[in-house]
């Protein structure tokens, strides 16, 4: 029986990777399942965009699909091999990830979930729109983020040097587990992935399983899809091509990873595993890079934090937002920083910084404050307790414990004495004023701006 559904695609114009030549031989598409509605995430968020290291669920799938290219994998290919933007799969909280992602992507929507060849083949119409017509679809999942490129780019390597029907990725894993077996015959040619549930109690003593990435030839793929019958569960999955591609003896290849890096987001317990994988990967590619952390078990970075050489960063601070360090800073501990820009020689203890800007040589806390719209110019001393919002701090000045500097610009080599306050609400109106002080000026202790 053949599958029948409906499909709304959205095509958006094709950018061509920079690097590549126009007219290629080969192509590849990648389609990205996302289709499921996660009910065991208990959110009216999609899962797809739950938050790991500060980045949506998909963010992470998409950035190792669009980094294919680059890897030294694929480097053999990659003057003669070309892409497009991937193919997301759509279905429930389809309007979130539109809105979250855009023109990143292409998409196409699967209305009924019938399984993972289903959704596969929802795609069919927009991967037959690119042009140049692709040669081969890579298939994941959208909660799989932990999948790092290279991984998938040794699965289309392969693919496309043994010239494969089908290739997909397997993983080591214990008896007891749940993942599909991989089935081979006494030469050790794949002839089948077998269900958990359907498996003979020899086949679940096979430790080779299936980890969910594919590749598949893309005029096979869609013959034998629309051919596939229903299985026991009245639904089409992926998974039986391989027994079709086995029974047709189609050339079969097979990539050995890690099974940690497919491992599936269904509820919000596995949400925190992920993070913790995740945040030791980001972690171990800042030490990596020049970067010391004292005590990783209790510092937190964001996906998209970068932090320049010999900074060091102490124990229970967290790093988040798309911010940058420069180097030979010294961060922590206990410090908060969000969102901010902070340049080279910098000293911020016990401190909490919210979008703002710190340059060169400026010394915080312990226990300040920037807020939104601190700039601090270069060589800023500030104070413990000592809070600035909104305002400009120009060089050299000193910002002294339990002040607060709101909606001011202050100048050049300033002392602001200990508990100062520029008042820029005065109670009459619902205006915030602004503060200016001059280069060179001397606030004394418990002074209070008021404006008028």
């Amino acid at each position: 029986m053949a599958i029948r559904f409906s499909c709304i695609l959205q095509v958006i114009h094709i950018k061509e990777y920079k690097g590549f030549a126009k007219q290629t031989m080969n192509t590849y598409a990648t389609v990205v399942l996302a289709a499921g509605k996660g009910t065991r995430m208990r959110s009216t968020l999609s899962k797809l965009l739950h938050p790991l290291a500060g980045q949506p669920l998909l963010s992470h799938v998409l950035k190792s699909v669009e980094a294919i290219p680059s890897t030294s994998v694929f480097a053999p290919w990659r003057e003669s091999v070309a892409t497009q933007r991937p193919i997301v799969v759509l279905g429930h909280e389809a309007e979130q990830i539109l809105s979250a992602f855009g023109e990143r992507c292409q998409y196409a929507m699967q209305h009924e979930q019938l399984g993972t060849g289903h959704a596969v083949l929802a795609a069919q119409e927009a991967v037959d729109a690119l042009a140049p017509l692709p040669d081969t679809v890579l298939v994941c999942y959208g909660d799989t983020p932990l999948v790092r490129s290279e991984m998938l780019a040794s699965v289309l390597a392969e693919h496309l040097s043994q010239q494969a029907t089908v290739t997909f990725l397997t993983a080591d894993a214990d008896p007891s587990s749940d993942y599909g077996r991989v089935v081979r015959d006494s030469h050790g040619d794949v002839r089948e992935i077998v269900e958990v549930k359907r498996a003979t109690p020899e086949q679940l003593q096979i430790t080779e399983v299936n980890s969910g990435v594919y590749c598949f030839e893309r005029a096979w793929l869609w013959e034998s899809l629309h051919a596939l019958p229903r299985n026991a569960s009245g639904e089409y999955y992926l998974t039986d091509l391989i027994a079709v591609a086995g029974v047709q003896e189609r050339r079969i290849a097979t990539v050995r990873g890690s099974l940690d890096e497919t491992l599936g987001v269904n509820n919000r317990v596995q949400l925190a595993e992920a993070e913790q994988v995740m945040r030791r990967r980001i972690l171990e590619r800042h030490m990596y890079a020049g970067v010391t952390i004292i005590d990783p078990a209790s510092t937190y970075i964001d996906e998209e934090v970068s932090i320049g050489t010999d900074t060091v960063v102490l124990p229970g601070t967290m790093i988040t937002g798309k911010t940058t360090i420069g180097s030979w800073c010294r961060i922590g501990p206990g410090t908060t920083i969000y969102q901010s820009s902070i340049g080279e020689r910098c000293v911020i203890r016990n401190s909490a910084l919210e979008e703002s800007v710190l340059e060169d040589e400026v010394s915080m806390g312990p226990f300040s404050h920037c807020r939104p719209g601190a700039h601090l110019a270069r060589g800023v001393r500030m104070g413990n307790f000592g809070e600035v919002k909104n305002s400009y701090i120009g060089a050299e000045t000193d910002v002294h414990h339990f002040s607060y500097v709101g909606d001011a610009t202050v100048g050049e080599h300033v002392n602001i004495g200990a508990g100062t306050i520029t008042s820029n609400y005065n109670g009459l109106t619902k205006e915030k004023y602004h503060t200016t002080i001059g280069d060179g000026a001397f606030i004394g202790c418990d002074t209070v701006f008021v404006p008028l």
